[in-house]
């Protein structure tokens, strides 16, 4: 069995219902919106963010969700959408998980229009039944994921990146979704802050590890079989390559800074960057950050009690820093 069905086997019949509640809160009287949001909803990837709100609300509950579950759940996948039409937009990026992008079948204007209809859609669906607090939480990850493109843009044409402003801009813009995640899924069978804060500090630890594993991908064979060094034609500051340059000497550091912002379309020139962040031990730093991260998430979990819901998280830890895509 797929470590991801296994994951889902203790919400299967929530993920269901989900999918189908999720279905209806995006319907329209607008046949082009209904066409483009029937599109979306087909293609959608393995709804991982979902996953983490029903585990986090069975684990914390006992194994009871509610109608507050299911509309954190919907809400959060609604937002999440809206930014991945936005960001094909921005990227101007033809595919998404391998089909065409909104934006490549509609154009950029409709897909803008369509970006804004899903958030409209997620905050009435909070607004519309008084989920207050769920709707503060799901806010402030969106204010967070602006701030930290924003962040990183304003970074990387520099390129002066700390390592603590790295964790800084991953924090907002990967961690922060799967926290507030987490965060529902707690606030929407408890009322206890500590509980939901708990949570949304676990949630926040992955999406750490996550976003650490994508950087390793650029430099490892894993995923494709070759590295592809993606981030580095695109002027992405990632952990392995901060790491170097904040221990290299000076002439290495320029030569790195004048690869990556002069020469990072030029194919030998990238490999050559490649092979000089792993000889200088890049790799292993921030496979050891990853594994932090990690660590201190199952430390977090194993504060609750044991069920298949906990079992679930865990694997998704897992998951998370094995996976090979």
């Amino acid at each position: 069995m797929k470590i991801t069905q296994q994951i889902k086997q203790p919400i299967h019949s929530e993920m269901e219902l989900f999918e189908k509640k999720f279905y209806e809160s995006m319907t329209s009287k607008v046949a082009l919106l209904n066409r483009i949001t029937y599109y979306v909803v087909n293609r959608k990837g393995k709804q991982m963010r979902p996953m983490f709100v029903f585990l986090t609300a069975k684990m914390i509950s006992g194994g009871a969700v509610n109608d507050r579950t299911y509309r954190g759940a919907a809400v959060i996948e609604l937002i999440h959408t809206a930014t991945l039409v936005h960001d094909d937009v921005v990227d101007d990026s033809n595919r998404r998980r391998g089909f065409f992008s909104i934006n490549a079948l509609w154009k950029n204007k409709i897909a803008v229009l369509v970006g804004d209809y899903l958030l409209s859609k997620g905050l009435l669906l909070s607004i519309d039944n008084g989920d207050f607090d769920l709707l503060k939480i799901i806010s402030v990850a969106v204010r967070e994921m602006s701030e930290g493109e924003l962040l990183q843009i304003e970074k990387a044409r520099r390129l002066d990146i700390t390592e603590d402003i790295y964790y800084e801009i991953i924090r907002k813009k990967t961690a922060t979704l799967i926290a507030a995640c987490c965060a529902l899924g707690a606030r929407s069978v408890v009322e206890d802050d500590a509980t939901g804060e708990k949570m949304r500090k676990f949630g926040e630890l992955i999406g750490m590890a996550f976003q650490v594993k994508d950087d390793l991908f650029d430099y490892t064979d894993d995923a494709i079989g070759k590295p592809t060094g993606i981030d580095i034609k695109e002027q992405k500051m990632t952990l392995p390559l901060i790491y170097v340059l904040n221990n290299c000497t000076p002439s290495e550091k320029r030569w790195l800074i004048n690869s990556v912002k002069n020469h990072n379309k030029d194919r030998k020139r990238v490999k050559e960057v490649i092979a000089f962040v792993r000889n200088a031990n890049g790799l292993k730093y921030a496979e050891t950050k990853m594994l932090e991260f990690q660590r201190q998430a199952l430390d977090i979990l194993n504060e609750f009690p044991d069920s298949p819901y906990k079992d679930s998280l865990n694997l998704m830890v897992t998951y998370v820093i094995e996976r090979k895509i």
